[in-house]
């Protein structure tokens, strides 16, 4: 949905005629030789140091507006694109996801990158930031984003191997596990899916019947900060979530206010009149 151009992120700096390039890194990755671009553009045309955001993004600061047309090109050559500014739909943030850590759910950077794919640059009433997490640990900052997808488990006690060390309870944040009488039992009302009596069982007896895509709507940090709400828990597949975010921001462009962030808009509808229009059409899926 968004059409690759030409396009520059130059934040003017306080000092006359200096820029910050603002880079495009979509879920943190970044190849060496793309790092040895910016190394190279850092030290020729900024001051030899970069900023890394909080967006998993760089920044190379102090670069003279003569030079920004030179300093693009060196980076492009190595497959590195322009950030984003303004009221658009900016760098999409992930965790490494269940390729590399126990407690991920989900495949967080091919959900970035189909979110990167669809959504970037988009223009919007007011900025989007996404954040694509794992599971509940919230390291890819769902709660925080406008729009956050979050990876989640069902676990279920198989007891099998079992030998009662209660380490799911002691590692159970949500207190949702009890011992009966040396049978485990899961209390779903209070369970948050976050996978960590199946990770940290050292027998492997709690096993996971099911994983999933919980989406997030309306969290913002800066100067009026609130945590998104559920939208969708726990879809089964990727493409209903995406589905539930194309119908999100659609809504949002339909609604939302100039400079109003998706999450105020929020506040000014009503969560659930703002969730029921989103949904109203779905059907087969699990409902927060």
């Amino acid at each position: 949905m968004t059409m690759e151009k030409k396009y520059r992120c130059a934040i003017r700096q306080k000092q006359k005629g200096i820029f910050a390039l603002r880079l495009r890194a979509v879920g943190g990755n970044l190849t060496a030789a793309q790092l040895q671009a910016v190394s190279v553009v850092a030290e020729k045309y900024g001051t030899g140091g970069v900023h890394l955001t909080t967006r998993q993004g760089i920044e190379i600061h102090h670069v003279q507006g003569a030079d920004l047309d030179a300093a693009q090109a060196v980076l492009e050559a190595a497959g590195l694109k322009m950030g984003a500014e303004g009221n658009r739909v900016r760098i999409i943030i992930a965790c490494p996801g269940q390729a590399s850590c126990r407690f991920g759910s989900i495949d967080t950077q091919s959900v970035a990158a189909k979110l990167d794919e669809r959504y970037f640059r988009m223009e919007m009433p007011y900025k989007v930031k996404f954040g694509v997490t794992g599971c509940p640990n919230n390291c890819g900052k769902a709660r925080e984003a406008d729009i956050g997808i979050m990876g989640t488990r069902i676990p279920r006690w198989a007891g099998a191997d079992c030998v009662g060390c209660d380490a799911c309870i002691a590692f159970c944040v949500a207190d949702a596990i009890r011992n009966e009488k040396g049978q485990y039992v899961r209390d779903a009302e209070k369970c948050i899916n976050c996978s960590a009596c199946a990770v940290r069982c050292p027998k492997a007896s709690w096993q996971t019947v099911s994983r999933g895509y919980t989406v997030l709507i309306g969290g913002t940090l800066g100067k009026r900060p609130r945590l998104g709400i559920p939208l969708a828990a726990h879809l089964p597949t990727e493409e209903q979530a995406l589905a539930l975010v194309d119908k999100t921001l659609q809504f949002y462009k339909e609604n939302g206010r100039p400079r109003e962030r998706l999450g105020h808009m929020l506040d000014r509808l009503g969560e659930d009149a703002v969730k029921s229009e989103i949904i109203k059409n779905e059907c087969d899926t699990q409902f927060a």
